[in-house]
């Protein structure tokens, strides 16, 4: 999916996990998002940065609240929009598919694409995830159960894998 992005609007909300940042395109899709008060952390997190970026309310904040709020559904709802290969849009797609409380190995991740052998571009999936919490990637584990990495941080990832286990 290429997406044409003039304009965003950014939107930081308070979660029980620390400041979360979000940029949604003029037709209200998640471009990009993560757990920082800082713009430029999200806006880094694109190849193509929209041209102009405004403060405001998105429609995907009530999505955030809600999930912190048990309802871990609600971002299963809220539209992305990515740029990216083949495989990556095949393995976004499929990161929405893992359920809460039901995270998979890297290697588990890779089969899900039907390409058993690629871990490491399985695991590359998950590192150029955008839309993080909307495309959950944490829900994506190291083969034994360690966390692995995140670009928002372990201790969130931490934290998003415990509510979801808990719910």
């Amino acid at each position: 999916m290429t997406a044409t992005r003039h304009s965003a609007t950014l939107q930081t909300v308070d979660t029980p996990d620390g400041p979360f940042t979000l940029l949604a395109d003029d037709r209200g899709r998640v471009l990009a998002s993560g757990w920082t008060a800082e713009p430029a952390d999200v806006l880094h997190r694109l190849a193509s940065p929209p041209s102009d970026v405004r403060e405001g309310r998105t429609d995907a904040a009530a999505a955030v609240a809600a999930y912190y709020d048990g309802d871990l559904a609600a971002i299963d709802e809220v539209a992305v929009a990515q740029t990216g290969t083949a495989l990556q849009l095949d393995g976004w797609a499929a990161l929405r598919r893992i359920a809460p409380g039901s995270p998979l190995t890297y290697a588990e991740f890779a089969a899900a694409l039907g390409r058993p052998s690629a871990v490491r571009a399985a695991a590359s999936i998950c590192a150029r995830n955008a839309p993080a919490l909307f495309v959950p990637c944490h829900r994506v584990l190291r083969t034994g159960g360690a966390l692995g990495g995140f670009a928002w941080g372990l201790d969130v990832k931490r934290a998003l894998l415990a509510r979801e286990s808990a719910a």
